[in-house]
């Protein structure tokens, strides 16, 4: 299945800010973590996900550290901030509203229409 590009650029940021909501992470653990939170439905590569991480670190919902993982590479970690949080729960409360719309929509549309 294909997903819109509109579709992923909408739910990037809850997406990420979900992910560092349950732990600080890294870049590829990120891009690996969306994956199989989809089922591979949703591939992202570095060309989307530092930019966002970028500019969610400018805006203060999210900042980053440098850190050394026992026997690992060095590797810049993002977490997220109270400010970020905050943004979250907005997400939440809106994606929330546009799915509950999208099933009543689905719900009253024949079954051979939203199949098709």
């Amino acid at each position: 299945m294909h997903i819109p590009k509109d579709l992923v650029a909408a739910s990037a940021t809850p997406l990420v800010l979900g992910i560092l909501s349950q732990q600080d992470s890294y870049g590829y653990a990120i891009i690996k973590q969306i994956s199989e939170l989809s089922g591979g439905q949703l591939e992202w590569t570095d060309g989307l996900l530092y930019p966002l991480l970028h500019r969610l670190e400018r805006v203060g919902h999210i900042e980053s550290f440098w850190q050394t993982p026992e026997g690992g590479r060095r590797r810049k970690y993002y977490r997220i901030t109270d400010q970020g949080r905050t943004e979250l729960a907005e997400h939440h409360r809106q994606w929330t509203a546009v799915v509950d719309a999208l099933k009543g929509i689905w719900n009253m549309t024949p079954a051979r229409l939203v199949e098709g």
